[in-house]
């Protein structure tokens, strides 16, 4: 494996951790995500183990009973799936993986990210958020089919948290 590959998938896959996900504010046993302070900043909690970014965001009185949960379950798979895509990084860079190896490897965990948000869609009682939740299942779909998924990482999955952040917590 190229080291340059593996160095650029993990600074995007870092990226997204950053940038993290939105948690639903008020469940205190919820899953991290983007936390935005008084200055609307996310803040971002980093050990040498963990990273975790979280944000306050609370479902508008519109919105589906289940629709914090939903987005919260979809924001942990994301960072989950980051954090699993950093872990198969680190390790192909010491057994020594070609990137096709490596593409191999990221194809099969996109593909499996993309099964397990798709599933939280099927909870989701709000039309919207099952529509989003859905076109983000979609878009990961595209990564693991993608002729080069560490490039779709750092161009297109990093879209992802942001757009979860601002559209499935209103």
């Amino acid at each position: 494996m190229h080291r340059s590959s593996a160095t650029a998938l993990t600074l995007a896959v870092l990226t997204v951790l950053a940038t993290g996900c939105s948690d639903g504010g008020a469940d205190t046993d919820a899953a991290p995500g983007p936390s935005a302070g008084a200055t609307g900043t996310p803040t971002v909690e980093s050990t040498p183990d963990t990273v975790t970014a979280t944000a306050d965001a609370t479902p508008t009185a519109g919105s589906a009973a289940n629709t914090a949960q939903v987005c919260r379950a979809v924001d942990q798979l994301i960072i989950d799936g980051s954090r699993q895509i950093v872990a198969d990084s680190t390790e192909a860079t010491r057994e020594e993986l070609t990137p096709e190896q490596l593409n191999g490897k990221l194809k099969g965990r996109l593909s499996r990210l993309a099964d397990d948000v798709r599933a939280q869609s099927r909870k989701a009682q709000d039309a919207r958020i099952r529509k989003l939740v859905d076109e983000t299942a979609a878009k990961i779909d595209k990564g693991a089919a993608a002729k080069s998924p560490a490039t779709w990482m750092g161009t297109d999955f990093v879209d992802i948290p942001p757009r979860l952040t601002r559209d499935c917590h209103v």
